[in-house]
């Protein structure tokens, strides 16, 4: 766990200078050539414009630096990121081992799983999107969270409670730490797009610390694209919970505290999704919905469970 905090830390000072004195190169515009192409598909799709629309859309080419004229924070960033993620499936599975049991039996462990699950989460975005720029507040996400994990949370390796004695807790409670992973890096990008969007109002020269991140626009289309990924698993979390339930207390639905704002989670999540696919809502408000949402989700984790009293408090 040390190891997998240091790394951490010293994985996010390196992604903060890549922010402020990395190249540029590839990785801020991935996801914006993504969404150049998307449109130039839609275009020719629908008949509308031709050739010279599409290149009015190009993206600008990103003006690299020579080779070896700066530090690459980059690669450090990166190499430091999977060493965490490696020592970090390590405490995990040296806790299963010693428990015998799935390792998210408690708030302690489920926390910390959450937290592997948003760090490998924006790894693989960054992989698919070279979106490199999310690793400062999604580090700085894991961080957070393994501390108070270790400081507030932390329990001795033991049995869990007969109730979660089942082999569901390997695919319910697994389905809900791989949504909220998810839904960590979609809130990242939602605040990065904030910051953007709030700066490109301004105008003027972008600002050093945003100066490598790509465009509002991109950003948001990000943090739809992993909420879209992240909202059916959590959908697939809620409705094996209720089977759970049923085998567990002889009842799919009882109106435990933990049941309805899991469910209001989901709605807020399905309304962030249903707003953008009919009512093509865009920019501002949706981020301040998905933002809502996701404020919803930490309140169901941290406030449900110690300020309600319910079937899950054993947790």
């Amino acid at each position: 766990m040390l190891t997998t905090v240091v790394m951490y830390i010293i994985a996010l000072v390196a992604y903060a200078a890549d922010m402020g004195f990395g190249r540029r190169g590839a990785a801020t515009s991935a996801v914006a050539k993504a969404s150049v192409r998307e449109k130039a598909e839609a275009k020719v799709l629908v008949g509308a414009g031709g050739a010279e629309d599409v290149a009015d859309t190009a993206a600008p080419a990103d003006e690299e630096e020579p080779e070896g004229s700066r530090f690459d924070w980059a690669r450090l960033a990166v190499f430091l990121s999977v060493l965490g993620v490696g020592a970090h499936l390590g405490v995990l599975v040296s806790r299963g081992l010693a428990a015998e049991r799935w390792p998210w039996g408690n708030m302690y462990e489920f926390l910390t799983a959450i937290s592997f699950a948003a760090v490998t989460a924006f790894m693989v975005v960054m992989v698919k999107y070279k979106a490199r720029f999310l690793g400062v507040p999604v580090m700085f996400a894991a961080v957070i969270a393994l501390g108070v994990a270790n400081i507030y949370l932390y329990d001795s390796v033991g049995p869990v409670t007969p109730a979660l004695d089942s082999y569901w807790i390997a695919i319910h409670v697994t389905a809900a730490i791989i949504a909220t992973g998810a839904f960590t890096v979609a809130g990242a990008a939602t605040v990065l797009y904030l910051l953007k969007a709030r700066e490109d109002a301004r105008g003027g020269a972008p600002s050093v610390a945003l100066a490598h991140v790509p465009s509002a626009e991109t950003l948001d289309r990000l943090a739809m694209r992993v909420t879209m990924f992240a909202f059916p698993i959590w959908t697939a979390a809620i409705i094996m919970g209720a089977i759970w339930a049923d085998q567990a207390w002889g009842r799919y639905w009882g109106w435990d505290p933990k049941e309805i704002w899991s469910f209001v989670t989901w709605i807020i999540y399905a309304a962030y999704l249903h707003a953008r696919a009919t009512a093509g809502w865009r920019g501002r408000k949706a981020a301040i919905l998905s933002l809502v949402a996701f404020a919803a989700l930490l309140f169901n984790f941290f406030g449900v469970n110690y300020m309600f009293e319910g079937l899950h408090s054993y947790a």
